[in-house]
Formats: structure tokens, C-alpha cells, sequence
């Protein structure tokens, strides 16, 4: 079949619909990923599928979404037809949407996180009404949906009356030996993702004013990236906390192998962190490197399977030193947690959920 996919972002750095391109290739599909093209945007990397950036004038906010939009739309009318369009996240929904009908395909929806719902979103009235009614319209009237999750697949399957069935976004498996705690060097604290509100960056930052022989990498880019780089210097943690920019998937999987502690400190700030199951939580397993998560529905219950996190209840500065502290110092739990981590690895991997999602494709 002839796929086409969707997003608003740049296609470098985009892992999950890397990994779902490449997998539906290797399966005998034609497949194009559409994206956007800025001004900071790398060369593309080699890839089995087809891949297009679009260029819009305007770089965020309602006028970039327009803009987009009908870029993505005419576009897409105007190319030879897809067997099946595929908007991921409500931000490209209705072009695939239009689209698909116009020429009598069908149309598949993929939610990677409950958009109207993210904190960009959720504090902003006006801009959260848009984005509901956008996905009141739409997703009802897609031919099938899939998401990251088992809790935000229930809220979907509720909320728009259709089934939503759950692809994780699971990292490939790494066969590399995982990091030992080693007393001569300093150890890596990380976080891999955007630089956005919500995300406990600003937590993170503040706790190494009392974190010793630690550094915190931050490695990627967002909202945020000029706050946190000035936070950092009004706190004096330069020395401790390191921008690393965006990085390639390799250039994230070789980042990772070296941390310590990894990090996902998701602010409870609307039902999309809330719920949500990030790749990153995967990423870490299968680095075996222990990390810190909060007590969300979704990471308890992984934890519930494999006891490879370590869970906070409040994101606040002394709660989050504290969990650094405790695995830092106490190396039976820190080497139990690896230990758990490496059994993960061999289930939690893109290799068995795949499967999933060629079957959607099918």
C-alpha cells in the first residue's frame, strides 16, 4: 500500500515515526512522511521511505497551524493518491482528513498524546476550544486510531466513541552493556526531550545547587531553551548543567549509555503528562540506566512489572534531590534497579511492538 504521514515537526529528530516509517517499508509499503522545513533544519538523514519538509513563513503559533495546514492540504490534493493518510496529533488531522474523503481512501489517526490537553494547550481557553472542536469533528469520522498507551486509548475510546488500539513507542533493542556507577568520574544525570513548560527542567536545574559531583545534560531543544540556559547562570550551576542541543537518534542512544540517572519529570498539568507514556521512560531501560519518574498511572503500572524506575509523588526541588541522592548513594539498589532494567530491555522493545502496528497496516 501507498502511506503517507503527517507531523509538524522536523524529521531529523523524530525517532517514533522513524522507527514506524522504516518498519511499514521493511513490510513492502511505499511510505512518505511530511514535514516541516526551518530555518535551522539539518540535511535529512538517509532513510527506506520518502521523505518531504514543507516551508511555511511563519514559525509557531495559530498563524504557523493556518499556514500549515493549508500547505499540508493542497499538498496532499495535489500529489497522486495514498492508499491510507495518517495525521499524527490533532495538528495535521484535518488535511489527511479532507483529503482522504475527497478522494475516497481512508484516513487513520495517530495520537500521540492527548493534544488538547498538553500544557501549551490547556492553560490557553481559546486555543484549547480550537483544538477540541478539531478533534471533535475529526476523529469520529477516522476509518482507525491508534495510541501510546492503554489509559489515554480508554479516554479516547470514551470520549470519541471509536476504538483506539495501543502502539508503544518503544525503542529498538540495545545490545551494549549498561553504565556502572564509577566513583572516579562524575555522574550524568539526563534528560532527553524538547525544552518545554512542563517537563520539571526549571526542578531539575534548581536541584543542582545542592546535587554534588553530578552534572545534569539536557539534551535537546524547545520553548524553554533561553529561560533554562538564564536559570542556570542566575542559580550559578553552570559548571553542573550541560546543553547539549538537539542531537540524531544515534547521537541520543550513544548520550544515554553514558548516564548515570535519567529523567522524566512530567508536571501534572492536564490530562496529556498525566496519562501520558513517554519514549523516553523506554529509552532509559533499555540503556539500563535507572531513572526517576513521576507516580503516574502509566509508569506505576510498568513499574508494577519490572521494577526499573524510581517513583516521586511531588515535583519539588528536595523531593527530586532526595531520589538523586538515594540512588547515587545506595549502590544495592541502584545495581538492582539496572538489574531489572536488563530483563525490561528484552520485552520493552520496538522488535516485539512492531507487531502491533504492522497489523493496523495490514
Amino acid at each position: 500500500m501507498k502511506l503517507v504521514f503527517t507531523v509538524t515537526n522536523d524529521l531529523c529528530y523524530d525517532q517514533r515515526m522513524q522507527r514506524i516509517c522504516s518498519t511499514l517499508c521493511a513490510e513492502g509499503h511505499e511510505v512518505t512522511l511530511v514535514g516541516r522545513f526551518r530555518k535551522t533544519s539539518p540535511l535529512l538523514l538517509a532513510a527506506t521511505y520518502r521523505q518531504v519538509r514543507l516551508i511555511c513563513w511563519f514559525e509557531k503559533g495559530k498563524l504557523f497551524y493556518l499556514e500549515y495546514n493549508l500547505r499540508l492540504f493542497w499538498w496532499l490534493l495535489l500529489r497522486k493518491s495514498f492508499d491510507v493518510y495518517t495525521g499524527i496529533d490533532l495538528d495535521t488531522i484535518m488535511p489527511c482528513l479532507g483529503v482522504a474523503r475527497l478522494k475516497g481512501k481512508k484516513c487513520y489517526y495517530d495520537a500521540h498524546e492527548y493534544f488538547s490537553e498538553v500544557p501549551e494547550v490547556v492553560d490557553r481557553p481559546l486555543t484549547k476550544r480550537i483544538w477540541e472542536l478539531v478533534a471533535r469533528i475529526c476523529v469520529p469520522r477516522v476509518d482507525r486510531a491508534y495510541t501510546v498507551g492503554p489509559a489515554l486509548a480508554q479516554i479516547f475510546q470514551k470520549r470519541y466513541g471509536i476504538p483506539f488500539q495501543v502502539v508503544r513507542n518503544m525503542p529498538f533493542q540495545n545490545s551494549s552493556p549498561p553504565q556502572l556507577l564509577n566513583s572516579s568520574t562524575s555522574p550524568i544525570i539526563l534528560y532527553q526531550g524538547v525544552l518545554n513548560a512542563g517537563r520539571g527542567l526549571e526542578t531539575a536545574i534548581a536541584a543542582m545547587q545542592k546535587i554534588e559531583g553530578a552534572v545534569l545534560w539536557l539534551a535537546g531543544e524547545g520553548d524553554l531553551s533561553q529561560e533554562l540556559r538564564q536559570l542556570a547562570k542566575d542559580l550559578q550551576v553552570e559548571s553542573k548543567v550541560r546543553f547539549l542541543g538537539y542531537l540524531s537518534p544515534v547521537e541520543l542512544r550513544s548520550v544515554t549509555q553514558q548516564a548515570s540517572i535519567g529523567l522524566n519529570l512530567l508536571e501534572n498539568r492536564g490530562l496529556s503528562y498525566y496519562y501520558s507514556l513517554a519514549n523516553k521512560a523506554f529509552d532509559y531501560v533499555q540503556a539500563g540506566v535507572p531513572s526517576i519518574q513521576m507516580n503516574f498511572p502509566e509508569y506505576l503500572a510498568l513499574q508494577e512489572e519490572h521494577q526499573v524506575f524510581y517513583l516521586i509523588n511531588r515535583l519539588e526541588v528536595e523531593v527530586l534531590m532526595q531520589a538523586i541522592e538515594h540512588l547515587l548513594g545506595d549502590n544495592e539498589l541502584y545495581l538492582a534497579l539496572q538489574e531489572h532494567c536488563k530483563i525490561a530491555a528484552k520485552e520493552w522493545c520496538w522488535e516485539r511492538e512492531k507487531e502491533k502496528l504492522i497489523a493496523i497496516y495490514a
